[in-house]
């Protein structure tokens, strides 16, 4: 599996720009960039999303989930996704949720949901 700093490196050199050239479009530094690009930092979701664009490929092509560039989600399962609801009791019915690999139970799924709800209302 192809790790994202490699991604980032492929396509920094496909385009012909050295480290240099690419943090300052990015507005990043170098050694934040050289950091990524060796998979020792994760960029952040702003990062990465700026290294999306500026290439014009897909999120998921610099995490690796897919190999090609060009793929996007489609407009409705982007919608879809953007707007989960995991208190839905027929989301929770249709569809598995998992941890570690293995499936939730309806009733893991719903302890879940009553732990994030309690860790929000300390907030």
């Amino acid at each position: 599996m192809t790790k994202y700093g490699d991604r980032i490196a492929l396509l920094r050199d496909k385009h012909a720009l050295t480290q240099e050239d690419l943090a300052n479009k990015l507005g990043i530094s170098r050694a934040a960039l050289s950091h990524y690009e060796t998979s020792r930092r994760e960029p952040d979701y702003n990062t990465i999303n700026k290294i999306a664009s500026f290439f014009r490929v897909s999120i998921d092509y610099l995490l690796g989930r897919t190999n090609e560039p060009d793929s996007i989600l489609d407009q409705e399962i982007r919608e879809f996704v953007d707007n989960l609801e995991l208190s839905d009791e027929k989301l929770l019915e249709k569809f598995s949720l998992t941890v570690d690999g293995k499936k939730l139970s309806s009733e893991e799924a719903r302890r879940f949901i009553a732990f994030v709800r309690a860790e929000r209302s300390l907030d």
